[in-house]
């Protein structure tokens, strides 16, 4: 049986990236700035992740079935960093799409 949080940790980023390349066409993902901001996000991300997913006193509980069972660093599911980029790059991909042209970093920068 598949792992259904691992096939939605797999389907969200695509579905993202797909929705940017076939509605948005933000152009975001070409840009060294996202790519600067997944790098900084990832950095906050891990230690929090390992902290709530850490053997010795978890906070956050997964179904085992339900994941892959790789994890990594410090027993963070991988399926964790599919969602998180997921929803960080949905969140900036609709907050570049809804900026009024002219702004600042706005569609016509």
């Amino acid at each position: 049986m598949a792992a259904e949080y691992t096939i939605a940790a797999v389907a969200a980023p695509v579905a993202v990236v797909a929705l940017e390349l076939v509605v948005l066409r933000t152009g975001l993902l070409r840009t060294a700035r996202y790519w600067i901001t997944v790098a900084i996000s990832l950095a906050f991300m891990v230690p929090v992740d390992g902290w709530l997913t850490r053997p010795d006193a978890t906070v956050v509980h997964y179904a085992e079935q339900q994941i892959s069972g790789i994890r990594a660093p410090w027993h963070i599911p991988v399926e964790d960093y599919g969602f998180g980029l997921a929803l960080i790059t949905l969140t900036l991909l609709l907050w570049q799409r809804l900026r009024p042209a002219g702004e600042v970093g706005g569609r016509d920068a």
